[in-house]
């Protein structure tokens, strides 16, 4: 009997000790909150996971409007307005974005790791979802409610070209 009233008892007091040393590490603010602490082991994975299956599944297929100079033009005044401050230009990347945790991908420089610039190898219908939608854990707002659907569009079609030529206009302002 006393080996089970002391197995009860550890039972009991684990099931009460475990939340509350949750809620004390909580309270005394150890968990990493500042953008320049280091993130828990698999915080960034298991972010990772539901984002790519979520994107997958609501992402558009193909652009409704064509990558027009007009188009691309548009969505440069676009990215310059709303985007650049955080992903930067070509010729100069963006202070602030490097200072954010994660950092923002700077959207007109090649990746370390092979020649893709910015996110021109992901689907144009991805862009598109992370403009409207932002990016939970991230800088990256919603400008679902902010932007029209063409101009949502116009930036993820001029996004999509970063590794390509560009019509002047738009050259100029991403600084091409």
């Amino acid at each position: 009997m006393n080996r089970t009233v002391l197995m009860i008892v550890s039972f009991i007091a684990g099931v009460l000790l475990l939340p509350l040393g949750i809620y004390l590490y909580i309270a005394f603010g150890h968990p990493p909150v500042a953008t320049a602490d280091k993130p828990f082991p698999l915080e960034q994975p298991i972010v990772k996971i539901p984002l790519k299956a979520r994107i997958e599944r609501e992402m558009p297929a193909e652009s409704p409007i064509p990558a027009s100079d007009e188009n691309l033009n548009a969505g440069a005044g676009i990215y310059e307005d709303k985007c650049e401050v955080c992903h930067g230009t070509h010729d100069e990347p963006s202070s602030i974005g490097k200072t954010m945790f994660p950092t923002a991908p700077q959207l007109w420089v090649k990746h370390k790791n092979n020649n893709v610039v910015g996110v021109s190898d992901d689907p144009v219908g991805e862009t598109y979802w992370k403009v409207k939608n932002g990016v939970r854990l991230t800088g990256m707002p919603a400008y679902g409610k902010i932007l029209s659907e063409t101009q949502m569009w116009q930036v993820s079609l001029l996004l999509s070209k970063a590794d390509k030529p560009l019509p002047a206009e738009a050259a100029k302002t991403v600084g091409q």
